[in-house]
């Protein structure tokens, strides 16, 4: 068995998966099926919803303060069956690393790595139902899905380099980039913050807030204390206004501040790089935020659209996962020409 080919192969189907668990979890969020089921990692008791009445009947004895929603119950057990399918296949692409471990361009210790990030990510999921939805432990979640499928794009990239990759003197990372991808999680983190206290619509205007352009009535303090104990229920969110207009308005000044940030750190890869992945890489970053942005800028014109902002969390990975292909791309000395 060549195990470089099935490696290859995993990670692969790993990254298509990881993009479809992503926006599959956004979208189940989005549509307040985050407690479609009350347990972990069954639903009223059981792998699949049960369709019998009598047992539906004796899952909601068990659980008289969860009414069963047939439709929000399904939605988060095809999240459940695709993020356990995920794990599955990154425990074959760690096998194989392990198995292919004696060719010096193989990686063992990353695929180690996602593997562990990945089960970290299956707790995170149980502790979401378990701890009712806590913002903390939500934020935590999407951060987690958007790791592994970052890590597994890497993987991906080096897969396709090792030639290259196989040579550590041809690696030189490149401060730029990576201070752009530093921004972008910590604006992802903000946006999970606001979508996991349901501030999305703080603000029902643009580019005001509450009429405002910058809202007086906002709590920063209350809006980002990130633990509140245990026992409370998150569904639909528990704060005041003021303090989800903080968090929405937080958010906002930081997509403007990302937005300047990646749009200078692209503009300056494509006019100082003379390399044609890096110009490209560059190109693919400023496509994916100028689109973000505008994705961004509708969900709130709009009024929040299902769809809408489930795209919004797509392209939020898609961002992701071209800043990531830029710091590849710029990290071998031989397309790094910003001097």
């Amino acid at each position: 068995m060549n195990f470089s080919t099935w490696y290859r192969r995993c990670l692969w189907l790993g990254a298509g998966l990881g993009l479809v668990v992503v926006v599959l979890g956004a979208y189940v969020r989005l549509s307040d099926a985050g407690l479609g089921c009350p347990d972990w990692p069954g639903c009223y008791g059981h792998l699949v919803l049960p369709s019998d009445e009598a047992v539906r009947s004796s899952a909601q004895t068990a659980w008289p303060e969860r009414p069963i929603e047939a439709g929000k119950a399904w939605r988060e057990m095809v999240h459940r069956y695709a993020a356990s399918s995920l794990g599955l296949v990154i425990m074959l692409a760690s096998l194989f690393a392990w198995l292919n471990r004696r060719d010096s361009r193989q990686p063992v210790v990353l695929p180690a790595v996602l593997l562990g990030v990945v089960v970290f990510q299956g707790l995170l999921g149980m502790w979401t139902v378990t701890l009712l939805l806590k913002p903390l432990i939500v934020m935590g979640h999407l951060l987690g899905g958007l790791t592994t499928l970052g890590l597994l794009t890497w993987l991906l990239l080096e897969a396709g380099r090792t030639g290259i990759a196989g040579a550590p003197s041809a690696r030189r990372g490149s401060l730029l980039a990576v201070s752009g991808l530093a921004i972008l999680i910590v604006q992802i983190a903000l946006g999970g913050w606001t979508s996991s206290n349901y501030a999305a619509l703080a603000c029902p205007d643009i580019p005001t807030c509450q009429g405002e352009w910058w809202p007086e009535e906002s709590n920063f303090g209350e809006g980002f204390v990130l633990w509140r104990g245990l026992g409370i229920n998150y569904e639909f969110g528990v704060l005041d206004a003021p303090s989800r207009v903080a968090i929405h308005f937080a958010h906002r000044l930081g997509a403007v501040a990302t937005f300047t940030a990646l749009l200078l750190i692209g503009l300056r890869f494509r006019a100082r790089s003379l390399a044609a992945p890096v110009r490209q890489a560059a190109t693919l970053v400023l496509l994916a935020v100028t689109l973000q942005v505008l994705v961004g800028t509708g969900i709130v014109w709009f009024g929040l659209p299902l769809a809408l902002a489930t795209a919004h969390n797509g392209m939020a990975a898609l961002l992701l996962l071209a800043v990531i292909n830029l710091n590849h791309a710029a990290s071998f000395r031989a397309n790094w020409r910003l001097a």
